[in-house]
């Protein structure tokens, strides 16, 4: 969606509530990228209106560039995160700017913020040679007509303003001369340059609207996180200090601690005098990639409820309201070939990434009128497209979160640290745990203790409101419902004995595969392989709902399935983490032992998963079956 129509809704729907945004730069490696992941996914929880990526600056083509378009389809896809795209022009050919365009509108991101960018430091005869060369545009203004001119109405742009001036024109009103030069060529809104002085900004805002530029003015606001860079950053931009800025924070400006909690409470006093002086409802957070310095400020402005931060990992997603009644239990992609999405495997709950890059080929028809398509179709996409390696951390950070486990009981206590929220991730879990499983956690604790390894799971639920804390989900007076779901591994030895068990309890469904892909599924009778022609002729192979939701006039919702199919390519996947991850150890000396138990777990343990169908029932069945395998 547009930025303009979402402020828009916003004003209309509540119109003394302030909104939003963040902005975010492209990290310089692949694990800063993980890692900024994670925190968009739990900023994603605040419910900003959007979020912004910066583009390469100074001029130059690199790889940034392609990362900037990388994270901008993550956001819009598997976050689910409204995004706006930087997009400079300086030097910049024009096919890597249609480039960059193209990319953007395949992902359905519909934001561009239009700049020229700096120009490369080169003496003045290399930059005239560079624009030959480049045949490219020299202002942003070109670039937003250029927009306009190849893609009409579909992007939002937003350009960019310099309340206090600019290193190369000092003069505001020459400035706003070619502001508004830039929202004749077709801009929709427009982000500000970082400022403090508020008396200022408003002054400015005032000379651009008399100047009949009406358009949205969003002030860029920056976090005060230490004294030198602030002072660092407010030089660099050329921007001014208020003296009583200043005389705040230079007695202490020593201290990191009470210069954040003195900058903090100066900034917010400058956001709400913004937010009374009528020309602003909105406010962009340059978070340098951070993540307290900009929810504080939004927190102490009463725009978001109060959060525990340390814990804002395990929050229901849910539990913060938005402004869509279609959300699901899981994270709805803004991706337009997504948009009737409204069935996953489970699966992949806890590997949102990887299934979106597996099925990112799928095309509209692969979910008819929203549910789940044909499995036998050539939807999962083969493991490469998830690049060279399945688990989300570099070999370091695997050593540094994961230890060196060398035993099965040590395997055991590493799933239990994940699912007691003592880690966030696990090699075959991007996301941490959240709350709903408290009800479970002891049976998952024990299982794991008895050398019986959870890999997912759900408890059961029965007729839940639909605005449960913890539950719920989708529009609001709906009821919500889950059968009990358990995905673990169970070792090779215990087969027989589980088998058995299973298939005499007629309320429990379930899958099992090993390495070599021998699958066994509803009747156990019979085991083959699951590469052989007839494999689609065992039973059990359709698909089971396991949460389901009920709402006013609208049919029911069914968004997760266990599903056959589905689980034989997630078992490619997951025996193919265990195999990176014993790698990880073979390429590091002094782990053989850890790596020896990776490689027994992969040949000793099968992968089973099993649904408890008689959800009204408040007996843990598949937890008083595995139990009696002790």
């Amino acid at each position: 969606m547009k930025i303009t129509e979402k402020l828009q809704r916003q004003r209309t729907k509540e119109p003394s509530k302030p909104t939003f945004s963040f902005e975010f730069f492209v990290p310089k490696t692949l694990q800063g990228v993980q890692n900024l992941y994670d925190r968009m996914d739990r900023m994603y929880l605040t419910n900003p209106q959007f979020i912004d990526i910066t583009w390469n600056a100074g001029g130059k083509v690199s790889m940034n560039n392609a990362n900037t378009n990388d994270l901008i389809h993550t956001c819009q896809s598997v976050l689910g995160l409204e995004t706006c795209m930087h997009l400079t022009c300086t030097n910049m050919p024009v096919e890597k700017i249609d480039e960059a365009l193209q990319k953007a509108y395949d992902s359905g991101c519909q934001n561009i913020l239009a700049l020229r960018g700096d120009p490369p430091v080169v003496d003045e005869k290399a930059q005239q040679s560079n624009a030959l060369k480049y045949d490219g545009f020299n202002y942003a203004k070109d670039l937003v007509k250029h927009i306009r001119d190849k893609y009409g109405d579909y992007f939002c742009i937003g350009v960019a303003a310099y309340p206090e001036g600019h290193p190369e024109e000092n003069n505001v009103d020459i400035l706003i001369d070619y502001l508004e030069e830039k929202v004749n060529a077709g801009a929709d809104f427009i982000i500000t340059q970082m400022f403090y002085d508020t008396d200022s900004f408003i002054e400015w805002c005032g000379k651009v609207r008399a100047k009949g530029i009406d358009i949205p003015i969003i002030p860029g606001i920056m976090p005060i996180m230490s004294y030198d860079s602030f002072l660092r950053r407010a030089k660099w931009c050329q921007i001014n200090i208020p003296k009583f800025f200043l005389d705040k924070l230079d007695p202490v400006k020593e201290d990191d601690q009470a210069v954040r909690l003195l900058g903090t409470d100066l900034v917010v006093e400058m956001c709400q005098k913004l937010l009374d002086s009528g020309y602003v409802t909105h406010l962009h957070m340059y978070t340098m990639n951070l993540e307290k310095g900009s929810l504080i400020i939004l927190e102490k402005l009463k725009i978001i409820p109060p959060l525990h931060l340390t814990t804002l990992t395990t929050v229901n997603q849910f539990a913060i309201s938005t402004e869509h009644d279609d959300n699901l239990p899981w994270r709805k992609s803004l991706n337009p070939q997504r948009k009737n999405e409204m069935v996953r495997p489970i699966f992949w709950q806890r590997r949102p990434y990887s299934y979106v890059a597996r099925t990112s080929e799928w095309e509209a028809d692969e979910f008819p009128n929203g549910r789940f398509g044909d499995p036998n179709s050539p939807a999962f996409g083969g493991l490469d497209l998830l690049g060279s390696s399945l688990i989300r951390q570099s070999g370091k950070n695997c050593l540094q979160l994961w230890g060196h486990p060398t035993t099965l009981k040590d395997f055991g206590d590493l799933i239990v640290k994940y699912i007691s929220g003592d880690l966030k991730c696990l090699p075959w879990s991007d996301t941490p745990i959240t709350s709903e499983v408290d009800s479970i956690l002891h049976y998952l604790k024990d299982l794991n203790k008895h050398l019986i390894f959870t890999i997912n799971s759900q408890p059961k639920v029965n007729g839940l409101p639909s605005n449960d804390k913890v539950f719920g989900w989708g529009p609001k007076n709906g009821f919500i419902y889950q059968k009990g779901y358990l995905e673990f591994l169970l070792p090779k030895a215990e087969l027989g004995r589980f088998l058995e068990l299973v298939n005499s309890n007629d309320s429990l469904t379930y899958y099992a595969i090993d390495n070599d892909s021998n699958l066994y599924s509803k009747d156990g009778s019979e085991k083959e392989n699951a590469d052989s022609d007839n494999a689609s002729e065992i039973p059990g192979s359709k698909a089971n709902s396991v949460t389901w939701g009920i709402f006013p006039g609208r049919e029911v919702l069914q968004p997760t399935i266990v599903e056959k199919e589905s689980f034989l390519a997630w078992k490619d996947e997951f025996y193919e983490i265990l195999r990176q991850w014993k790698i990880n150890f073979d390429n590091h000396e002094g782990n053989e032992k850890s790596a020896d138990l990776i490689n027994s777990i992969i040949n000793d343990y099968i992968l089973c998963n099993v649904v408890d169908n008689n959800f009204i029932s408040p007996e843990q069945q598949i937890y008083s079956l595995l139990t009696q395998l002790y």
